[in-house]
């Protein structure tokens, strides 16, 4: 029953992003148009960003970083709900979903990595090589959004694999 009241709160939201900017919704409307009484809110999520977060999340947690078809797969579907995510990019209050979408993909790329050594602690290096490939990833496909009509979602992912560091190739695609 949670999960279908946040889907629901989370779809209204979007409905509201298609109309408004993010700085210009309140928690109040939220609730209106979501039909749900304000305690109701805040007992799934901390505020509207938090909220934001949540879908970006929901949607990203589908994606297989690491598989070039399913990483395509979540670009484009961020590209099917481009006004969404536009407005959520344009954001940039303390809680702006490009530091999300940051957080995450660090630590799903840190978690891969040590399931792959069979260790719970990365080197520095990595740890750095990670970081920087994540910033990159997460600003080009901001880029790639906001302002690429032409270049499809799979080449996108390609290019961004092509770029990702040795050290992290050699971990994520070692074949032996």
């Amino acid at each position: 029953m949670a999960e279908r009241t946040k889907i629901w709160i989370a779809d209204k939201m979007k409905e509201l992003m298609k109309t408004k900017t993010l700085d210009k919704i309140r928690v109040t409307e939220i609730c209106r148009v979501a039909e749900i009484e304000r305690p109701t809110f805040y007992y799934h999520f901390k505020d509207k960003y938090d909220l934001v977060a949540w879908i970006f999340l929901s949607d990203a947690y589908e994606t297989d970083v690491i598989s070039a078809e399913s990483a395509a797969q979540g670009m484009a579907k961020m590209r099917q709900e481009f006004i969404f995510y536009k407005r959520a990019y344009d954001d940039v209050s303390q809680n702006a979903l490009w530091q999300y979408m940051l957080e995450y993909f660090v630590k799903r790329y840190e978690l891969i990595a040590k399931e792959k050594l069979n260790t719970d602690i990365l080197d520095t290096q990595l740890k750095y090589s990670i970081r920087l490939y994540c910033y990159g990833c997460v600003g080009m496909t901001k880029e790639w959004l906001l302002n690429d009509n032409t270049t499809s979602a799979e080449t996108v992912v390609k290019m961004m694999y092509c770029a990702m560091p040795n050290d992290m190739r050699n971990i994520f695609f070692d074949e032996n």
